[in-house]
């Protein structure tokens, strides 16, 4: 077996010796600023990033570094608190072990949240954004030898986020009086923001909000074969030119993303509620 998929089986195995036989359905990725989100997990078991052999630990702002494995609405969850990013010096397997982790474990479903700036003019500081599609600025996670046991050699991209979680989610935000906006995700690899040339050139090429994580997540998703749905909370609104008073602030990203998190946690808890149970699936 690849000692990198050897590595994964084994922190599901000790993930596994803590949950006992309860299986996650679905996995959540909490961006920065967005891990209070695990608050509306019930029946929680809480299990540091650094106590599972072989994972790499959470180092950026608002990241506190956990696993969170209990329910929302009945559906078994496993939640990051915190992501690992490719400008913390990690490799891309070690940036998207969780994932495979979480796939290992059972979770079909992925839910993946990051705080964004938007270079679309007609989105605002606070607004959400469903992922349409994204454009990877990053190296790809599954270059190099392929992860046979998880998926395919070439992976078809056209459907990376699940247009029918995408309307469930609109239905959703209906009921509940939100309004939503879609978009593309740009994910370059930070850690530094965009200048106002990359801006407009991201502008034109299609872009609507930019940031420096999901993307390769996404990716492995996808690969292992699981349904993803993606959120992106705008906490900034990116600078046009140079002359610009406003500058981008990591410790203000998180408070505007703190601030949001009620919102995308109500959201997240809703669609969760309407996935079919285990083994009504079609």
């Amino acid at each position: 077996m690849d000692e990198r998929t050897l590595h994964i089986r084994k922190a599901a195995d000790y993930i596994r010796s803590i949950i006992g036989d309860r299986t996650p359905e679905v996995g959540i990725i909490l961006g920065s600023g967005l891990g209070k989100l695990g608050d509306s997990i019930e029946n929680p078991t809480v299990i540091p990033y650094r106590d599972i052999p072989d994972f790499p630990v959470s180092t950026a702002i608002g990241h506190k570094g956990n696993f969170i494995i209990g329910t929302i609405s009945g559906h078994t969850v496993i939640a990051m608190q915190g992501r690992f990013h490719f400008y913390e010096g990690y490799p891309m397997d070690k940036v998207t072990i969780a994932v495979r982790t979480m796939k290992c474990l059972g979770a079909e479903y992925l839910f993946v949240s990051n705080a964004a700036g938007t270079c679309n003019p007609d989105f605002h500081t606070g607004d959400l954004m469903v992922i349409r599609d994204h454009i990877n600025m990053m190296n790809n996670p599954l270059i190099g030898p392929n992860f046979n046991d998880f998926g395919p050699r070439f992976l078809d991209m056209t459907c990376a986020y699940d247009a029918d979680m995408r309307q469930l989610a609109f239905d959703c935000a209906s009921d509940m009086g939100l309004t939503l906006r879609e978009g593309v995700y740009l994910a370059g690899t930070g850690p530094t923001y965009e200048t106002p040339s990359e801006v407009r050139f991201y502008r034109l090429i299609g872009a609507d909000a930019l940031g420096m994580s999901t993307v390769p997540e996404v990716i492995v998703a996808r690969h292992c074969g699981m349904k993803v749905f993606g959120v992106s909370v705008i906490t900034n609104e990116c600078n046009f030119d140079s002359g610009s008073s406003e500058f981008n602030d990591g410790d203000d990203v998180v408070k505007k993303a703190d601030k949001a998190a009620a919102t995308l946690s109500g959201l997240f808890q809703n669609i969760i509620s309407r996935l079919p149970q285990n083994g009504s699936r079609g």
